[in-house]
């Protein structure tokens, strides 16, 4: 039995290769972007002497947010806020580091609980989303491949169901990561916690973070339209009699 895995040469499958080209051009471009300004904005010292976990706190502050603690988390650009803990966790580059980058990143981490603490609702969504959207990662190519193994278009429409539930998850993740930013710098304006010289380059910094995220989410997208080609080669949406 021959299979169709959507690749034959036409107008799809070559939109398909020129969008993916560009997504891993994207991403690319993204991560040199985000490694760049960290590692030059890195070399900028705030003229306050203020450090990413100081800064952090005072955003929290700032919006009336209490209860979160911190914690010192080894690597590089691996901080994070944990709902479930109340725990921002800021890396070696962040937390005692007094540069305009850390500040930047610490602020966005701070900006993270403030949409706990305020109930913003798609960070809320973002969280309900999860565990189904792991599910739907995990098992939606095995669902369509062994629909194609079987001739079972129900079994492949599946696959690529779940694969767009995954795909969701970086839907929501964007805007959740822009307003963290937007919070961020805000808050380090309105507080004068950096100058109006400083400003712009943490801005940079949050704005190419929030690129990778862009970057995935088209990503996400793009292999989404190609399993739905695959699926749609295979007889997929045709109404069977």
């Amino acid at each position: 039995m021959y299979y169709n895995y959507g690749y034959g040469f036409d107008g799809g499958y070559l939109l398909w290769i020129i969008l993916m080209i560009g997504c891993v051009a994207f991403a690319s471009w993204a991560q040199l972007a985000v490694t760049t300004n960290f590692r030059k904005y890195s070399a900028v010292r705030t003229q306050n002497g203020l450090t990413g976990a100081q800064a952090a706190q005072a955003v929290l502050r700032a919006n009336g947010v209490t209860g979160v603690r911190f914690a010192h988390i080894r690597g590089s650009l691996t901080d994070n806020f944990n709902p479930r803990t109340n725990v921002i966790s800021l890396s070696d580059d962040v937390y005692d580091s007094t540069s305009v980058a850390a500040v930047g990143v610490a602020a966005h981490e701070a900006g993270h609980a403030v949409q706990y603490a305020t109930g913003y609702a798609p960070i809320r969504l973002r969280n309900a989303i999860i565990p189904a959207c792991n599910f739907g990662s995990g098992l939606a190519w095995p669902m369509l491949l062994i629909g194609l193994a079987l001739g079972a278009t129900s079994l492949m429409g599946i696959g690529v169901g779940l694969y767009a539930l995954a795909t969701l998850f970086q839907v929501v993740t964007l805007p959740v990561e822009i307003n963290a930013s937007r919070r961020a710098i805000h808050a380090l304006e309105m507080e004068g916690l950096l100058t109006a010289q400083e400003l712009p380059m943490a801005r940079k910094t949050l704005f190419a973070a929030a690129m990778t995220y862009a970057a995935a989410l088209a990503t996400s997208l793009v292999q989404l339209l190609r399993l739905v080609l695959i699926f749609l080669a295979n007889g997929g949406g045709r109404r069977h009699d």
